[in-house]
């Protein structure tokens, strides 16, 4: 499976930008795409991910209500809405997968499979 996330950018606080990961080579096995951050200086942490099969979805608490994920598997790709953002939302964006693991746990795994990271800036 390949990943490719895109949508990054330079936003205000308070503003909006629409992250994608398009997956190409997908089957069954993989259950869930999640994605990731990292901040300059520290460790990355897991934000959302949804369940390929059945959209259900998982989000850290610090971006619930903020953040919305989404999937078109007609188009092989998931979605991250990001409103309201805070200056502490700047970080390197990545999706990532892996077979066989459920949406909440892969946030809490290290996956296999990566897309390159896109970058988001938050600020004024």
């Amino acid at each position: 499976v390949q990943l490719q996330a895109s949508g990054g950018g330079l936003v205000q606080p308070g503003g909006s930008l629409r992250l994608s990961c398009v997956a190409t080579g997908f089957n069954m096995d993989y259950y869930a795409i999640g994605w990731f951050r990292q901040a300059p200086g520290k460790e990355r942490e897991g934000v959302s991910s949804i369940s390929i099969i059945d959209g259900s979805t998982y989000y850290k608490d610090s971006v619930k209500g903020r953040f919305t994920i989404s999937r078109d598997n007609a188009k092989n790709t998931v979605y991250l809405e990001m409103n309201k953002l805070k200056p502490e939302d700047t970080a390197v964006y990545y999706c990532a997968t892996d077979t066989f693991v459920e949406k909440s746990a892969l946030l809490l795994t290290t996956p296999r499979y990566w897309g390159q990271g896109t970058q988001v800036t938050v600020s004024s």
